[in-house]
């Protein structure tokens, strides 16, 4: 952090507290602490870290293909692209990922069984299609957020290529950020495959 940003962080907590043990006194003070702390701690709890994912890897290692599913993979010009990605890294080993995305309603209920059946499914389609372009592929369901899936299954599986496959592109705003953080952060290579659309 940089110098002059720790004294407004520190204002911007003080002051709302001050104010509010002013106008209203002290009921009305720890009220909007309570409340300061309370954004503090959402603030906090959102924020992920911004380092580079993935590891450095020696060129003496077998090549591996992460594939993250934001949509099943069975549009056959997607499916060719992905193929032709796996086959650049020659005798790779091929994973393919799909985030559970569970909704508002379902995560307050901790009901997550409908997200990973919907994950399974696509699973089960793009490894289809995979294994009938001639490409074999473990299959894992993974964390709702894709970069975080990505963070995380890279820990396990050391990518050497990471291929994001969405359906909507530039309409749909949550795979658009995502494959432009993935791009800014991965330290293994980045393709996003739009189904029905060119890679990028």
């Amino acid at each position: 952090m940089t110098p002059w940003k720790l004294p407004l962080l520190v204002a911007a907590i003080a002051v709302p507290i001050a104010f509010a043990f002013y106008l209203g006194g002290p009921a009305t003070g720890v009220a909007g602490g309570a409340l300061v702390a309370v954004a503090i701690v959402y603030v906090a709890v959102r924020a992920r870290p911004r380092g580079a994912i993935g590891s450095d890897r020696s060129q003496s290692e077998a090549p591996r293909v992460l594939i993250v599913l934001g949509d099943p993979l069975e549009d056959p010009a997607a499916v060719g692209q992905v193929a032709k990605a796996v086959r650049a890294e020659e005798r790779a080993t091929v994973m393919v990922l799909s985030p559970a995305r569970i909704g508002f309603l379902d995560r307050w209920a901790s009901d997550v069984e409908g997200a990973r059946r919907e994950a399974q499914r696509r699973l089960v389609i793009s490894v289809a299609a995979l294994a009938a372009a001639g490409i074999e592929a473990e299959a894992r369901v993974g964390d709702e957020d894709l970069v975080q899936a990505v963070e995380d299954q890279l820990g396990s599986f050391a990518a050497s290529e990471v291929v994001l496959v969405t359906a909507a592109g530039e309409e749909d705003e949550a795979a658009t950020a995502a494959a432009d953080e993935l791009r800014a952060r991965l330290r293994p290579g980045f393709r996003w495959v739009i189904t029905g659309r060119p890679a990028r």
